[in-house]
């Protein structure tokens, strides 16, 4: 086997992205694989040893489990990739992933703390590199909490992703790079509306490729942005953190659209659990074991739950009395 080590981990890159995946991040973990190993005259995939392997993964300094265990998946994804090619006869990596204790529970926005949000976001000042800031932010949280997308789905909207006639949203190259349909109401149509004609009014030679939440026109209001701002706005509006929770973050907008609709669903007497698949594929998951993972029990949704509960239980309580 002559092939370099590094023109291995592009060819497994461009695999995996031909799959439908991104692999951006993974792309940069496997860059630092082929650094490592290139300073240690490792050239060649067949040269990587376990104790190589270990002394790579131990010269990166990750305290938590969860970046841990990422980097050890997309080494061994890899490793995996060349033993079912037949460049190695058996995978060289014999390191354990790292418990993963349990986390605290994400913050989620009741109405009133989401209008509160949205009118802050609204007020926020412009400066020399930002027009129209608070409108734009006020609409890329609005989003978050009203459709449950993530930051990087909003920020990245186009013009052209917008389709008023029939009140959806295009959102294009989503987690593993799927695209969906959005569709959603009239408040959320007039808040977008608005936005596509101040983003118009301001650059008129704009094209249904530019951006939808831009400052100069041709970018888009990067995530990282939009979630300073939010922690900003947060600070200042002294929301009661519950003990156990972690403290507000711009995708606990997104974890409270999916509690939200669970509730609505309980209160409306529906049946969660066979309107999960609608869920997921709303916001854009591979399946409904990923949107479970938004789902934690709160307040509110133990109390519904144990409503519902007691009046399922009703007759027999009843039978039994009598």
């Amino acid at each position: 086997m002559t092939e370099k080590l590094g023109g291995l981990a592009e060819r497994f890159v461009q695999h995996r992205r031909a799959l439908g995946r991104k692999y951006l991040s993974e792309e940069r973990e496997l860059r630092l694989l082929v650094r490592f190993a290139e300073a240690h005259g490792i050239h060649r995939l067949d040269q990587l040893t376990a104790v190589s392997l270990e002394n790579f993964l131990a010269s990166r300094p990750r305290q938590r489990p969860r970046s841990f265990n990422h980097l050890l998946g997309v080494i061994r994804c890899f490793l995996d990739w060349a033993v079912i090619q037949e460049l190695l006869t058996v995978s060289p990596l014999h390191v354990r992933r790292r418990r993963v204790t349990a986390g605290r529970l994400p913050f989620i926005f009741d109405v009133v703390q989401a209008r509160r949000l949205l009118a802050a976001a609204a007020t926020l000042p412009d400066n020399s590199r930002a027009q129209q800031r608070g409108p734009t932010y006020r609409v890329i949280f609005a989003l978050c909490y009203g459709l449950g997308l993530r930051a990087a789905e909003a920020c990245g909207l186009r013009l052209g992703d917008v389709d008023t006639d029939r009140s959806l949203l295009l959102v294009r190259g989503g987690k593993f790079g799927k695209s969906r349909l959005v569709p959603h109401g009239p408040r959320i149509a007039e808040l977008v509306g608005a936005q596509v004609q101040r983003r118009l009014a301001a650059h008129t030679q704009s094209d249904p490729a530019a951006p939808l939440f831009s400052f100069d026109g041709r970018r888009c209001v990067h995530p990282g942005t939009a979630s300073q701002t939010f922690h900003a706005l947060v600070r200042s509006l002294g929301l009661a953190i519950p003990d156990g929770v972690s403290p507000p973050r711009l995708h606990d907008l997104r974890h409270s659209f999916a509690v939200g609709c669970l509730l609505r669903w309980y209160r409306e007497g529906l049946d969660p659990a066979s309107r999960l698949q609608h869920l997921s594929t709303f916001m854009g998951h591979v399946d409904p074991t990923s949107t479970a993972v938004y789902l934690g029990i709160t307040s509110g949704l133990l109390g519904q739950a144990n409503r519902r509960f007691e009046a399922f239980a009703e007759p027999a309580w009843a039978e039994a009395d009598s």
